[in-house]
């Protein structure tokens, strides 16, 4: 309507004024409501094809959407294990810090498993005290055996001088006999050797090892315990948590509620502007918006990022080849918002619907010396009419709250 009123200025109120003062004719008389075409018809056709031309400069330079949200992400509360709820410490609606206990599940199974990992680490010092007792006892058999091996050697050594001497003094098989026990008493003495030996092995590494998996097993058990108790792992808000003691949440398939992050949708926008306008949308883009949560109030917005695909066109494998007749609805050019300056939606509630324009800037084509003259002053009117845009969204401001109460039916 505003575009047609401007054009009308231009073009029929002109014809009005030439018909009236040069050629006489007044409304009323010569010009009526059965002739105003026949009068004004150059003004007329004239109006039209300015105005069809005006609207499609303004909406392709300076696109506008009512497809603008203040998007915000939701974590789901799950656990990392089955279990069933052994206490709720949060409301349905609570806001939370990082690190808050939400929720505990029954834990005596996991409880357990500690208990018997801490036992296995109390067995494996255990059995390294004893380890390091019995190469104290080793020690003492090794004397022992040793002093047993020098006797039996000094009483060989002394018979078998004696029968050197006087052959006849000591018997052959008196002497085979102390041989065989030298033998043997050696032998006792390799085996507490060996003993003691295999115990410091024990000791220096085999016992360790199984201390040091007892741990591992230990804290894994702990692990599995933390598991059962449920934090905010971040600062917001708990919405629809209606889990009460003695449910079952499975990770997989029954969430406990959500939890929304407490700088979520307060930074960005996203907007969905119409495909023809791909190659306008650029970064750097100055914008408007207006939110139905906060009427009445124009945001100055930058474009920080421009989608490089449309989501229509996302194709997902499955076991039915790709029908491009499925997609009804074409896909629009998804564009991220921020605000011009800092804190700028403040007040605007997150998942709020907004109105959004975007407008495109010639200026460094205009200030190229390059530019023709023509050009210059074309760009020059692409970049004016933003200024119509910039009233209808104001005029959109203005009549949005009371379009939503009054004619919306609610």
């Amino acid at each position: 309507m505003l575009e047609l009123l401007i054009c009308s200025l231009l073009t029929i109120f002109p014809d009005y004024l030439y018909r009236r003062y040069v050629q006489g004719k007044r409304f009323g008389r010569e010009i009526t409501l059965f002739s105003v075409w026949f009068e004004l018809r150059w003004g007329i056709v004239t109006c039209a094809m300015l105005t069809v031309a005006l609207i499609t400069v303004i909406f392709y330079n300076h696109p506008s959407t009512t497809s603008a949200t203040v998007f915000f992400r939701t974590v789901p509360i799950i656990p990392e294990v089955n279990g069933r709820v052994a206490e709720v410490h949060v409301g349905a609606s609570q806001a939370v810090a990082k690190g808050d206990l939400l929720f505990t599940l029954d834990n005596k199974t996991q409880a357990a498993a500690v208990e018997a990992a801490r036992r296995k680490v109390a067995e494996a010092d255990a059995a390294l005290a004893v380890a390091k007792a019995d190469i104290l006892a080793n020690e003492g058999k090794i004397q022992e055996a040793k002093s047993s091996l020098q006797q039996a050697l000094d009483e060989l050594r002394t018979k078998t001088d004696l029968q050197r001497r006087n052959d006849g003094v000591v018997a052959a098989r008196e002497i085979e006999r102390l041989e065989n026990i030298v033998a043997g008493r050696e032998a006792a003495v390799a085996s507490v050797t060996a003993a003691r030996d295999a115990d410091q092995t024990r000791i220096a590494s085999l016992l360790p090892a199984q201390r040091a998996s007892a741990e591992a097993a230990l804290v894994q058990a702990e692990v599995e315990l933390q598991k059962t108790v449920v934090r905010a792992g971040f600062n917001g808000r708990v919405e629809q948590f209606t889990l009460r003691v003695g449910d079952v949440v499975n990770p997989f398939m029954r969430p406990a509620g959500v939890i929304i992050p407490e700088e979520a949708g307060r930074g960005r926008l996203l907007a969905g502007f119409n495909q023809i306008e791909a190659q306008v949308m650029k970064v750097g883009m100055v914008a408007e918006v207006t939110c139905i949560s906060k009427p009445w109030v124009i945001i100055p917005m930058v474009v920080t990022g421009v989608q490089d695909f449309i989501a229509a066109g996302q194709v997902r494998s499955g076991e039915q080849l790709l029908d491009a007749q499925q997609v009804v609805r074409p896909g629009t050019i998804l564009t991220l918002l921020e605000p011009l300056h800092p804190g700028g939606l403040d007040g605007v509630t997150p998942g709020s619907s907004c109105v959004a324009n975007a407008y495109s800037s010639n200026h460094d084509v205009i200030a190229d010396k390059e530019t023709g003259t023509l050009r210059r002053i074309a760009l020059h009117g692409v970049d004016a009419t933003g200024v119509v845009h910039a009233v209808l969204l104001r005029i959109q401001a203005l009549v949005l709250p009371v379009q939503s109460l009054v004619f919306s039916g609610h």
